[in-house]
C-alpha cells in the first residue's frame, strides 16, 4: 500500500469504453484476410492516430480517399459509422470509477482521442463528462501518449505531483511512459485485476466488491 497516492488518472479507450474497428469492418469486409489488409494498409492504426493528433476527420477521409478511390465508401465508414466500433462500456470499470468518486478520490483522464469523436463519446456516455476534474485529450494538445509531455500537461494544468497519481492504461508503452515521469501505473487487462491493484494502493478498501 502506498498512502502517498491520492489521485487516479484513467485512459478511456479500452479501459472505460471498448473500441475496436473490427466490430464495424467485420460487417463491411467479411473476408478476414481482406479485412486485415484494409486495416493494416488503408485505414491503418497510424492513419487513425493522426486524428488523435488533431487532424480533422474530414481531412483524413478526403486525403485517404484520393489515395484509394476504390475504397472511398469503406474509408468514409470509419468516421460515419465510428460508433459501431464502440459497442459499449468495458465491463466492471465504470463501477470502480464511481466507487472512487464516491470516496472523494480526485479523478482525471489522459486519452489519445480525436476531438470530434470525443465529444460524440461524451454525449453517448455521459459519465465521461461528469466524472473527471480534467481530461487531457491528445488532439487538443497535439501530443500523443506515450510522449511524456502529455502527462506533464496534466500535472502542470492541475498542480498535481506525479508521485501522488495512479495511472491506468491498456497500452504497456503508455504505462511505461507514465512510470518514467513518476506515476504509479497499472497495465489494464481486466476490471478484477484493476480492482485488486486499487486496493493494494489503498485507493479502495479491501472489503469493496466494486
Amino acid at each position: 500500500m502506498n498512502n502517498s497516492i491520492t489521485t487516479v488518472v484513467f485512459d478511456i479507450g479500452n479501459v472505460l469504453i471498448e473500441w475496436n474497428p473490427e466490430h464495424l469492418y467485420e460487417k463491411l469486409i467479411p473476408d478476414a484476410h481482406e479485412r486485415r489488409l484494409f486495416l493494416e494498409t488503408v485505414c491503418s492504426a497510424e492513419w487513425n492516430l493522426q486524428q488523435d493528433l488533431g487532424r480533422t476527420w474530414e481531412d483524413a477521409v478526403r486525403s485517404l480517399s484520393a489515395e484509394y478511390p476504390d475504397k472511398q465508401a469503406l474509408i468514409a465508414a470509419y468516421s460515419e459509422r465510428w460508433h459501431e466500433m464502440v459497442p459499449g462500456e468495458v465491463p466492471g470499470v465504470k463501477s470502480l470509477l464511481l466507487d472512487l468518486k464516491s470516496r472523494g478520490t480526485p479523478l482525471y483522464a489522459v486519452t489519445n482521442f480525436s476531438s470530434e469523436k470525443f465529444v460524440e463519446a461524451q454525449a453517448r456516455f455521459p459519465f465521461l463528462k461528469s466524472s473527471f476534474l480534467d481530461i487531457v485529450v491528445s488532439a487538443e494538445e497535439r501530443l500523443l501518449k506515450p510522449d511524456p509531455q502529455i502527462y506533464r500537461v496534466l500535472f502542470e494544468r492541475n498542480g498535481l505531483a506525479p508521485e501522488a497519481c495512479f495511472f491506468i492504461d491498456d497500452s504497456a508503452a503508455n504505462v511505461d511512459a507514465a512510470r518514467s515521469v513518476g506515476m504509479a501505473a497499472h497495465h489494464f487487462q481486466s476490471a478484477g485485476a484493476l480492482e485488486d491493484d486499487l486496493k493494494r494502493h489503498g485507493l479502495l478498501s479491501p472489503g469493496n466488491t466494486g
